[in-house]
């Protein structure tokens, strides 16, 4: 499930590099929260998600690690597609923006249930037995 988390990861790293670019080429600043979103919930969390269910591979495979990646990845583009329509005049974006967050924020609550329960010492990946 770690390969997914940072595959993902990666794809809101590129889209944050885009909106950087277009912010900085055209000085259309107004989009500075969500350019800021795409990159910390998205690149940023995302892809250290990847990293903690790589190293337990058994918290990432769990029923609340599945539950973590839907909740998050169907809210996320929610959450995000909604923080740029509320710049442009859209009385409707803010229901959008508070069920995506909504979501966004149930999977952060399940993952931290998922890491106090499914990660320990005991069930970290060991590389030394997976050696090249």
């Amino acid at each position: 499930m770690g390969a997914k988390w940072i595959k993902i990861a990666v794809i809101y790293f590129i889209l944050g590099i885009a909106i950087g670019m277009f912010m900085s080429s055209t000085l259309q600043l107004q989009w500075a929260a969500a350019h800021a979103h795409v990159n910390l919930a998205g690149w940023a969390s995302i892809g250290i998600t990847g990293v903690v269910y790589s190293i337990y591979p058994k918290a990432g495979s769990s029923t609340l690690g599945k539950w973590h990646f839907w909740l998050y990845n169907l809210g996320m583009p929610v959450l995000l597609l909604s923080m740029f329509m509320v710049q442009i005049p859209l009385s409707f974006a803010h229901i959008f923006t508070f069920s995506g967050g909504t979501a966004v924020a149930a999977g952060v609550v399940v993952f931290i249930v998922n890491v106090f329960k499914n990660v320990h010492e005991s069930n970290a990946y060991n590389y030394n037995d997976h050696a090249l």
